[in-house]
């Protein structure tokens, strides 16, 4: 089923966000196995077991070479921290984007969201965020 949103309904959020430090690298292991060492290192990682795979998000150059990941991410974070009552935060960052053809990784924890986006789709990125009134700072 495809769900359209109507922009008139959504809140007009301007948000604030930050470039992360580095490259990540979004690896799949299987949902069975240990997390590695190498999973929690750097300033930003993510760890999402489900019963079919271990997602793990990490700087890039900590994930050795045999494991099946896709490289040159660049993460943005919201800066929060948002209430869980406060509807359309994400849809209001990510919204931008996907009209404007950028592919996400979304990352959400209790106090506010990440958004990841190819190297080489950050320019872009960054122009369609701040032409939607939100605020990179630098």
């Amino acid at each position: 089923m495809l769900i359209e949103f109507n922009k008139m309904q959504m809140p007009n959020h301007q948000l604030k966000f930050r470039r992360l430090a580095g490259r990540f690298a979004v690896c799949r292991l299987e949902g069975k196995g240990h997390i590695p060492e190498w999973a929690a290192s750097g300033q930003f990682s993510s760890v999402t077991r489900t019963e079919d795979e271990l997602s793990i998000v990490c700087p890039q150059q900590s994930v050795p070479a045999d494991v099946r990941a896709e490289r040159s991410w660049v993460g943005l974070k919201l800066e929060g921290p948002f209430a869980f009552s406060q509807a359309g935060i994400l849809a209001a960052f990510i919204g931008p984007l996907a009209e404007s053809g950028v592919a996400i990784f979304a990352i959400s924890t209790f106090d506010t969201d990440y958004v990841l986006v190819k190297e080489e789709s950050v320019e872009a990125a960054v122009a369609a965020l701040r032409g939607a009134g939100h605020c990179l700072i630098e």
